[in-house]
C-alpha cells in the first residue's frame, strides 16, 4: 500500500445551482476544515464509545470519517487475464466490488462517493471493449436502480453524457430524475469525463458571460468556476479522500480542480478484490494525516 499526503479542501460557500438533469440541489457545503492528527489520548480523557461508534471497524472515529469519497476503479482487466478469465469477466467482478463499497457508504454514513466509471481517454479502448462497458452500464443501471433507490440512494452522472449511446442517456436522465429526493448517499458516477475539459467548459461558460454582459472579467474567481464545473450537482463537491486501486500513483485526469485538498491513498490490489478491510484501511490512514490546509499547526 502507498499513501501520500495532501492537505484537503478550502471552504466551499457557493450558492447551488439550480438544475442538474432536472434535480434540486442540496444546500451549499461548508466546510468546518476539522484538523486532528494520530495523538494517542489517555482512556481517562475520552468518553465510553456510543453504541453507533462501537459498531464502527476498529480504528475508525465516526466525527472523522470523510464526508466525499472518490474512488478510482482500476485493476479489472489485469485481474482477469491474471484469473485466465475474458476481460469482460474483469469488469463484471468490478461492479460486484461497486456494489459492496456503496453498501459500505451506507453503512459509515458517507454522504457522497463519486467513482470513476468511464473516462473521456477511454474512447480510445477498442471498440469491442467500449462496446461492453456501455452494455454493462447499462444493465447495471436496470438491474440496480430500483434496489438502490430503496436505499436512499441518489444518482448523478457527470462528464460528456452526449457520446454515450442514446439509449444509455435515456436511462440515466430517467434513474437521476426518480432519485432525486433521496438523501442517504449520493452516488456520483464520472463517465466519460476529463478533469481538464471540466475546467475548460467551465472557462467557456464563463467567457460567455462575459460577452453576453452577465458578468464582469474582474469577477471571476474561485467560487464562480466551482458553479460552473460538473460536481455543482453535489453539495460537498471536493473529495476528502480519494481511493485508486491496482498500484498506480497517478490521478488520470479525474477531478483535478476538486482534488486540490484531497488525501490520496494508493493500494495495490486491483479493483475486483477490493473488499471491507481494504476500504477501512484506506479510511484508517486517512484519519491519521494531519489537515493544515497549507497552515502549520503551533
Amino acid at each position: 500500500m502507498f499513501s501520500v499526503r495532501f492537505p484537503l479542501p478550502i471552504d466551499n460557500l457557493l450558492p447551488p445551482p439550480k438544475f442538474f438533469f432536472g434535480c434540486a440541489f442540496p444546500k451549499p457545503y461548508v466546510s468546518d476544515r476539522r484538523r486532528f492528527s494520530n495523538l494517542r489520548l489517555r482512556a481517562a480523557d475520552v468518553a465510553a464509545p456510543t453504541a453507533e461508534e462501537a459498531a464502527l471497524p476498529a480504528g475508525l472515529q465516526k466525527e472523522f470519517l470523510p464526508r466525499h469519497v472518490a474512488v478510482i476503479m482500476d485493476g479489472n482487466v489485469r485481474w482477469a487475464r491474471r484469473m485466465k478469465l475474458p476481460d469482460s469477466k474483469g469488469h463484471d467482478a468490478g461492479v460486484r466490488s461497486l456494489r459492496e463499497m456503496v453498501d459500505l457508504c451506507l453503512e459509515l454514513d458517507i454522504p457522497v462517493l463519486t467513482v470513476f466509471a468511464f473516462s473521456y481517454d477511454n474512447w480510445l479502448r477498442s471498440k469491442r471493449e467500449v462496446e461492453f462497458l456501455m452494455f454493462l452500464f447499462e444493465r447495471v443501471l436496470k438491474s440496480e436502480m430500483e434496489k438502490s433507490s430503496s436505499k436512499g440512494i441518489r444518482l448523478s452522472v457527470i462528464g460528456d453524457l452526449s457520446l454515450l449511446p442514446k439509449s444509455l442517456q435515456n436511462l440515466i436522465n430517467t434513474a437521476v430524475e426518480e432519485t432525486k429526493s433521496n438523501t442517504k448517499l449520493q452516488l456520483i458516477v464520472a463517465a466519460s469525463y476529463s478533469g481538464r475539459y471540466d475546467v475548460v467548459q467551465a472557462c467557456r461558460s464563463l467567457a460567455r458571460k462575459v460577452k453576453n454582459d452577465e458578468i464582469q472579467v474582474e469577477d471571476i474567481d474561485d467560487s464562480l468556476i466551482e458553479q460552473e464545473l460538473e460536481t455543482k450537482c453535489t453539495a460537498v463537491p471536493h473529495p476528502d479522500l480519494l481511493i485508486r486501486t491496482s498500484g498506480e500513483l497517478r490521478i488520470s485526469n479525474f477531478l483535478l480542480w476538486q482534488s486540490a485538498y484531497t488525501e490520496f491513498f494508493f493500494t495495490e490490489t486491483l479493483w475486483p478484490d477490493f473488499r471491507k478491510q481494504d476500504f477501512v484501511e484506506a479510511l484508517v490512514s486517512y484519519q491519521t494525516r494531519q489537515r493544515r490546509y497549507g497552515g502549520r499547526q503551533s
